[in-house]
């Protein structure tokens, strides 16, 4: 993505970002606005550095107008404001927001079978990066004949990218994979909270739900929650905006590669950046970032076996379902009439609980351009049948900040919509 060019790419760098006692980001009386600069984009970009705003996303126009979500500090904005962009207020304050999300709950308790399901209030609050592996570990034990727990290689700092496969009644490894991974980006928190309501929906009602119980017979299903734990843990202890993985590099300052524009596959194209203290650093060099590699190995070896069916690569925030490609905007996948049909169908189902609306299409025709990205890699080199990316809620009020009272009803709207896509292949 090209976000505001260089200067955007090398504002983070300048922000001189407050920190509460704790060495934690304070972002209190951070304002959030959306602005359309119409033909003035480059003046625009201009004054962005000496502003010292903080980028959160570009939607490039290609539908709807082009505009920037950006927040500014509280101290920048007279200026910003004497500027005068056309632009709406989005969030009064981004402390404020980050506060509405509460302190990690406690991890719930269960019953004391080692066969029942997690409680299902997991899903009313956020909580701590162990007590995700604590989930996994209990929805496991639930489904123990038709589950495993796996790991995907590890982190830069050495954490377990770890996560569950599960199958039906044809034994592990006997049909085609579907592949769900959440939060690359650390600060997309409701991205693995959904892949983990959807793995809960599954095994919940693979003995009492014919129509789950296919899923499960037709398909193994390979679901990563946090591809990123080191960022994820990152977000929780120190800056709630932290986007890319924690990765350091000899003789650069800036920590951090973007772990999805460092796919090997149409890598140093529009839509990343050589910038390392970029939100959008593609790396040194093509799937040089730990985590990129366990992901793709895992993907290699699936494409090997049996195939990939379906492979989502889960995000916030925009509601968009994008199918290939993101590093042409005039490339075309085989079955692409197919892919944007079905993309659309999803998106009505996803409507019906709470008239939550998606958009659909292809990435870089629909949003921005991506080099490196998940889903074109997935699509030419693991041919994967469907190689989606999912920006979950909101539209921007609440964007990476999304409150935790919105976890299950994301849930509920997005497995309403898998039950159609898993149901009309």
């Amino acid at each position: 993505m090209k976000f505001l060019q260089h200067l955007l790419l090398i504002a983070p760098l300048t922000v001189a970002l407050r920190l509460d006692r704790r060495g934690k980001v304070v972002y209190d009386g951070y304002k959030i606005f959306r602005v359309v600069p119409g033909i003035n984009t480059t003046a625009f970009e201009t004054h962005l550095e000496s502003l010292e705003a903080i980028d959160l996303t570009h939607n490039h126009g290609h539908i709807g107008e082009e505009h920037f979500d950006i927040a500014v500090p509280p101290e920048n904005l007279p200026a910003f404001e004497a500027l005068n962009f056309a632009s709406e207020v989005l969030s009064e304050d981004l402390g404020a927001d980050i506060a509405l999300e509460g302190e990690p709950a406690g991890y719930p308790e269960r019953e004391v079978s080692a066969s029942a399901l997690p409680s299902l209030s997991w899903f009313s609050a956020y909580h701590a990066y162990a007590d995700h592996l604590t989930f996994l570990k209990d929805i496991q034990s639930s489904f123990a004949s038709n589950s495993e727990l796996i790991t995907a290689g590890r982190s830069f700092e050495g954490r377990d990218i770890q996560g569950i496969h599960l199958w039906g009644s044809g034994g592990k490894d006997s049909k085609p994979a579907i592949v769900w991974h959440g939060n690359v980006h650390a600060r997309e928190w409701i991205s693995s909270k959904t892949v983990e309501y959807l793995t809960y929906q599954l095994v919940a009602n693979y003995n009492n739900d014919t129509t789950v119980k296919g899923f499960l017979d037709n398909y193994d299903f390979y679901i990563l929650p946090i591809v990123n734990p080191d960022g994820f843990l990152y977000t929780q202890t120190s800056n709630r905006l932290w986007r890319k993985n924690r990765q350091t590099r000899s003789g650069i300052s800036a920590v951090g590669t973007d772990i999805n524009r460092n796919w090997p596959y149409k890598w140093d194209g529009e839509g990343s950046s050589t910038s390392p203290g970029s939100g959008q650093y593609r790396g040194a060099a093509a799937g040089d970032t730990p985590e990129n590699t366990g992901i793709r190995t895992l993907g290699d070896q699936l494409a090997d076996k049996k195939g990939i069916k379906l492979y989502v690569d889960w995000h916030s925030y925009g509601q968009y379902i994008l199918t290939p490609y993101g590093y042409s905007c005039s490339a075309v996948a085989a079955n692409q009439a197919k892919q944007d049909s079905l993309a659309k169908s999803l998106a009505t189902a996803i409507a019906k609980p709470y008239g939550t609306r998606f958009t659909a299409g292809p990435t870089c025709a629909t949003l921005y351009a991506t080099a490196g990205g998940s889903n074109d890699y997935v699509t030419d080199i693991n041919k994967a049948e469907y190689g989606w990316a999912i920006e979950l809620r909101d539209t921007g009020r609440n964007g990476f900040t999304l409150p935790a009272d919105q976890i299950l009803p994301t849930g509920i709207e997005i497995w309403e919509g898998i039950k159609y896509l898993l149901a009309n292949f």
